[in-house]
């Protein structure tokens, strides 16, 4: 995993309307960036239902956030659209942005095997450098975790 105190690896991924957008865009304000692994499961609509319902919040401490998995751009702005979320999803179909975040790889699963995006996030400071790191994290309350972070 990325430390605090590393550049956080710069990226260019389409969004869910097919537009480009880089980490490097938000430089001077923080930034949420959290791996998901699959739009419209369970797991993934919890969380992403958390950060909407904390968006506001979000919004005060002009922090932004971006969700990346490996969903084709369709699938995510069908995400987006049913769930009426605010922020922006980003492709990562190759999973190499992902990689470099140290969120994807081999996962087990109903018996296959398969590689895939992990549930990792990490809150990047106005500089570009990594300030916090979530490994492994909880679906639900995620929001709520960094929103505390974001304050403390």
């Amino acid at each position: 995993m990325l430390e605090p105190g590393d550049d956080a690896p710069d990226f260019e991924l389409p969004d869910q309307h097919g537009d480009l957008v880089s980490l490097s865009d938000f430089r001077g304000e923080h930034v949420v960036v959290y791996f998901y692994p699959r739009a419209d499961t369970p797991g993934c609509t919890t969380e992403a239902c958390g950060f909407r319902d904390s968006w506001d919040e979000f919004e005060d401490r002009d922090a932004t956030v971006l969700g990346i998995s490996d969903d084709p751009v369709s699938d995510l702005d069908s995400f987006a659209e049913k769930y009426d979320l605010p922020f922006t999803l980003l492709s990562d179909e190759d999973g190499s942005v992902s990689a470099a975040y140290d969120s994807y790889g081999e996962k087990n699963m109903f018996g296959k095997t398969f590689d895939g995006v992990f549930r990792n996030s990490y809150l990047v400071g106005p500089d570009g450098t990594v300030e916090r790191v979530y490994e492994g994290v909880s679906p639900d309350g995620h929001a709520d975790e960094i929103l505390a972070d974001l304050d403390g």
